[in-house]
């Protein structure tokens, strides 16, 4: 599937929201566009849907069977959940009885919780983003489109969707999904690219997303490469490194518990060179070669990835610098903090 020089503006005279965006989709792919609110992600996915026609360029190759997850659900929707994947199974190609049963599963599956039978518009913002995902699913899509689908999961439901995903990638399905936090999608992309200003830029170093693990499947981060934590040795360069910022750490039960009490497993994960609590959140400077066995072992334990970089300065430094008496500081140089990136401009977008 390619989309060629589309540009999309909602007045004749408007401000262009896509401007000559060009993006090649290769089946068994994630990608992921990321941006600011406002960037025109959401026009994007809608063209790249059908559901949007473009201004100019041409949007070619599209698979007939597309699942696609909007931002949101609307807020008056009467149909219960049961109700709304029956409808939508049938539309789809499902038979009645085929649409429930499907329905059904991925309601167990996504852990939706309240009232399946009460309108959708009583659920929580998160339960009404898990019937929207589970539409999605429904009939095996070739082409599945997703408006940052991280939004308002809970910890298990977000390890349940990193493997949805790499399912359909499996099965050779084409997955496209935005996102505002690129480290939400470090472990789950293919391919990242950039929106601003109406303009597409890939980003640097696309990464596997990871295959769905089965239940007693042995543990792939075990098995890794052991030469992968000295790579610096195999010719690659020992300073390179990665800072993590996770959200707060989920709790056994759901719920979430103190940045400090979750800090000591991860020091012990194989590539953390340190980790420390900052308020609710928790940093991590990994190597270069373990940083995706990291990124994948915090999201099946639920953890929130915020923002993923390159680590400025040498790696290295966080080994060798002491430790002060009573534990590693708030702050260290080993993993500075720093403000976040600057917001993005916003443009006109609907």
């Amino acid at each position: 599937m390619r989309l060629e020089s589309v540009s999309l503006r909602y007045a004749r005279r408007g401000p262009y929201v896509l401007d000559e965006v060009a993006l090649e989709l290769a089946p068994g792919t994630i990608t992921a566009v990321v941006g600011g609110n406002g960037s025109g992600k959401s026009s994007l996915l809608k063209v790249a849907a059908g559901l949007l026609a473009p201004t100019a360029g041409h949007v070619r190759q599209r698979p007939a069977a597309v699942g696609y997850v909007p931002e949101r659900l609307p807020a008056d929707m009467r149909l219960s959940s049961r109700a709304y994947l029956a409808h939508m199974g049938r539309i789809q190609g499902l038979g009645t009885r085929e649409a429930r049963r499907r329905g059904g599963e991925l309601l167990e599956r996504l852990r939706v919780e309240g009232d399946t039978e009460a309108p959708i518009g009583t659920l929580s913002k998160g339960n009404a983003q898990k019937v929207a995902l589970a539409q999605a699913l429904l009939a095996e899509p070739r082409l599945l489109i997703l408006d940052e689908p991280w939004s308002g999961l809970d910890a298990p439901t977000h390890r349940v969707l990193v493997d949805c995903l790499a399912e359909q990638r499996a099965a050779g399905a084409i997955v496209l999904l935005t996102e505002h936090r690129p480290g939400a999608v470090a472990a789950s992309a293919d391919a990242v690219h950039r929106l601003h200003a109406g303009r597409l830029t890939e980003q640097p170093g696309p990464l596997v997303p990871p295959a769905p693990r089965q239940a007693g499947d042995p543990d792939p981060d075990a098995d890794a490469d052991a030469d992968a934590d000295t790579a610096g040795d195999q010719g690659a360069d020992p300073a390179g490194g990665f800072d993590l910022v996770l959200g707060p750490p989920p709790a056994a039960g759901g719920g979430t518990r103190s940045a400090r009490a979750a800090v000591e497993p991860l020091r012990g994960l194989p590539g953390v060179l340190s980790a420390y609590a900052d308020g609710s959140r928790v940093r991590l400077r990994t190597t270069a070669g373990r940083r995706d066995a990291v990124l994948l072992t915090v999201l099946r334990e639920g953890y929130a990835v915020l923002d993923v970089r390159a680590a400025a300065g040498d790696v290295r430094a966080a080994v060798a610098e002491p430790q002060p008496p009573g534990g590693p500081r708030r702050r260290t140089p080993a993993v500075p903090g720093r403000p976040g990136p600057a917001p993005e401009p916003t443009g006109e977008v609907r």
